[in-house]
Formats: C-alpha cells, sequence, structure tokens
C-alpha cells in the first residue's frame, strides 16, 4: 500500500544508542522514525537521510508502524 508520508526536519543522532532519529506525519499522525546503521556524526552527509526516507516509505508499502507509531528500520 504505497503512503505518502511528510518528513519533518527534526534528524537527530543518539549516540549513546548508535541511531538517528527523525519524525515524519503519516495520515495526520505524528510517526517516529529510529534508524540503526553504521553512518555517525562524522560520516553523515544529507544524502544519507534521503536515503533513509527512501527506505522508510519502502517498508511502508508492506507495513504498518506500531502501535506506539515507530518505525524501527536497520540499514547496516
Amino acid at each position: 500500500m504505497n503512503q505518502a508520508i511528510l518528513f519533518n526536519d527534526d534528524l537527530l543522532y543518539k549516540a549513546d544508542n548508535k541511531i538517528w532519529q527523525f519524525s515524519g506525519l503519516l495520515a495526520g499522525e505524528l510517526i517516529n522514525i529510529e534508524i540503526t546503521t553504521s553512518i555517525n556524526e562524522q560520516t553523515f552527509s544529507s544524502s544519507d537521510k534521503f536515503d533513509w526516507e527512501l527506505a522508510v516509505e519502502d517498508w511502508l508499502d508492506q507495513h504498518e508502524p506500531d502501535e506506539s507509531n515507530n518505525i524501527k528500520l536497520n540499514l547496516l
């Protein structure tokens, strides 16, 4: 199911957990997205977030966010 998601510009790296976090709006609901990847603050480029957004859209074609409106992707 192809769903439109509007991504927010609130990207945050949580070094203690080694995850990137950002949010989006899906059907009027706030969705929290966590990305686990080997990319850290020193190796991050702006194209990485675009790639992650595409990965979330692909994931949404097959899945739904959990009951807490979270999406967790492992992109190692």
